[in-house]
């Protein structure tokens, strides 16, 4: 297993959160584009668990942790082919998206 030196996690808000249709679509090609990417290590898509303190945000639908052995590899993957058709498909379903990158 590689070492995970550079983590990529993304927050989505769906544009019509309560849309089961919507949101099969939007996990449906998330995870095509994550098992075709040549670059993520490590993936994690979730959904917000019941909010049971104050500094929990549950306010998006979907979140996306990727791992990477580098931002080189991080950055390759932001212009990748299969990254670049996730966007193109999905990007009208979502209506807010807040990223978080961590490096080692």
């Amino acid at each position: 297993m590689a070492t995970i030196k550079f983590m990529h996690t993304v927050l989505f808000w769906l544009k019509n959160p309560e849309s089961s249709e919507d949101k099969t679509a939007f996990k449906s090609s998330l995870e095509k584009f994550i098992s075709n990417s040549k670059f993520i290590e490590s993936s994690f898509i979730g959904t917000p668990p019941k909010k049971e303190r104050a500094v929990i945000d549950d306010s998006f639908t979907f979140s996306l942790s990727v791992g990477f052995q580098s931002k080189k590899q991080h950055d390759a993957y932001q212009i990748e082919d299969v990254h670049t058709t996730f966007i193109e498909e999905s990007s009208q379903l979502w209506d807010r998206v807040l990223i978080y990158d961590s490096e080692a």
